[in-house]
């Protein structure tokens, strides 16, 4: 008995992403030093909780991701009919008296407030749309550039879209249409598509510039070609934070001030969507290219992982994950460098939130489920023999 358990145990981590796993632990727990930083040096008034909660689910967050490795990917993605629904319903309570803002300035009330603590279900929406687009496009298949289907796939992306512009979280939006775009890129969609969507793109953003954008989201833009917005009471308040912000990260220099220095430049939510600012004080230049590096690795890991799929719904899978943390990553990094309006979009593994975290790892629990059975006739829990 116990000679076959160790065989399954062993065949179980032969087949596991181990670098991947290894490379977003080591992330998540740089995250958690970070916040106990900012705590031990009383940046923040949130205290211990911070970072304990981070740390907590730093742990379920790898326990899952291990868990669904395990698992295969065919048997979760097919029950879409119980998570896609309950997905757009935990999504809709923000539209309820149940909606929060964590932060008073915000434009979207995005989260859910449970008494004992917040969550963000567009996190949850997130997931279930890459399992159910990566399940529509290997459906549809070669047939993807039949107008009929080119619709409805079109339908199912605008669906979670629409659902968070109405919430006013642009930034989560912008990423469902990334992530829409790199999907049906990968699944092969024709030219005959593509090159009228690129004719149009200037009329549509003429349109939304023009007729839909509210003036302070207007000024989220033009504020970065601004040479000195802080001495212009119009962009004063639009530009506080990513002024602040790069200050904070120029402050630090090639090799930072480390953990515990006597000061640090304050900058509003640092540890949310400005945590690389942080990073930038703590461990310089030097620093910050080590934690982009590995958040590279992680992205160009997880498009490799894409490559060895053994089927189109493991590569769609891959494909939607990269797809997610690579536009996070660029529009958080952007933010920060003062290239990209601040649209409230965190780091990957980095930034605090326990429910950003969580729904990280359990993407990237898709991923190695992917990367496990990538052979044919592969199953985990099996015996070789």
């Amino acid at each position: 008995m116990l000679k076959t358990v160790l065989k399954i145990i062993w065949q179980y981590f032969k087949k596991l992403d181990k670098t991947l796993f290894i490379a977003v632990c080591g992330v998540s727990a740089f995250s958690v030093l970070m916040m106990y930083s900012i705590v031990h040096n009383e940046i923040t008034n949130k205290g211990a909780s911070m970072y304990k909660i981070q740390f907590i689910c730093l742990c379920v967050g790898a326990f899952f991701a291990l868990v669904l490795s395990a698992l295969d990917y065919h048997k979760f993605t097919k029950l879409w009919f119980l998570y896609a629904p309950a997905a757009i319903g935990l999504t809709l309570l923000t539209f309820t008296s149940l909606a929060y803002k964590p932060v008073d300035s915000a434009d979207d009330a995005a989260w859910i407030d449970l008494g004992f603590t917040t969550f963000q279900p567009s996190e949850v929406l997130k997931i279930a749309f890459i399992m159910t687009f990566a399940l529509h496009l290997s459906k549809v298949g070669e047939k993807i550039n039949n107008i009929g289907n080119v619709t409805l796939l079109c339908i199912h992306g605008a669906v979670p879209t629409l659902i968070v512009v109405a919430q006013g979280d642009d930034g989560t939006a912008l990423i469902f249409f990334f992530m829409f775009v790199c999907m049906m890129f990968a699944a092969g969609i024709s030219w005959k598509y593509i090159v009228p969507c690129l004719v149009a793109a200037p009329i549509a953003i003429w349109i939304l510039w023009d007729k839909i954008m509210l003036p302070h989201q207007k000024l989220r833009f033009l504020v970065l070609f601004e040479e000195e917005p802080m001495s212009n009471p119009e962009f004063a308040a639009i530009a506080y934070q990513q002024y602040w912000g790069k200050l904070a990260l120029g402050s630090g220099q090639l090799f930072g001030k480390g953990l515990f220095a006597d000061e640090y430049v304050s900058v509003p939510e640092v540890q949310n969507d400005f945590i690389f600012t942080y990073v930038g004080q703590c461990f310089g230049f030097i620093g910050c290219i080590a934690l982009v590096s590995v958040l590279a690795f992680i992205c160009l890991k997880i498009l490799v992982d894409s490559r060895i799929a053994k089927d189109d719904l493991g590569k769609y899978i891959c494909i939607g994950v990269f797809s997610m943390m690579f536009i996070h990553c660029v529009l958080n990094l952007g933010m920060v460098l003062g290239v990209m309006p601040v649209i409230g979009v965190p780091l990957p593994f980095v930034s605090q939130g326990g429910s950003s975290m969580a729904s990280m790892f359990v993407c990237i629990g898709l991923v190695m489920s992917t990367y496990s059975h990538s052979e044919k006739n592969y199953r985990v829990f099996y015996d070789a023999n």
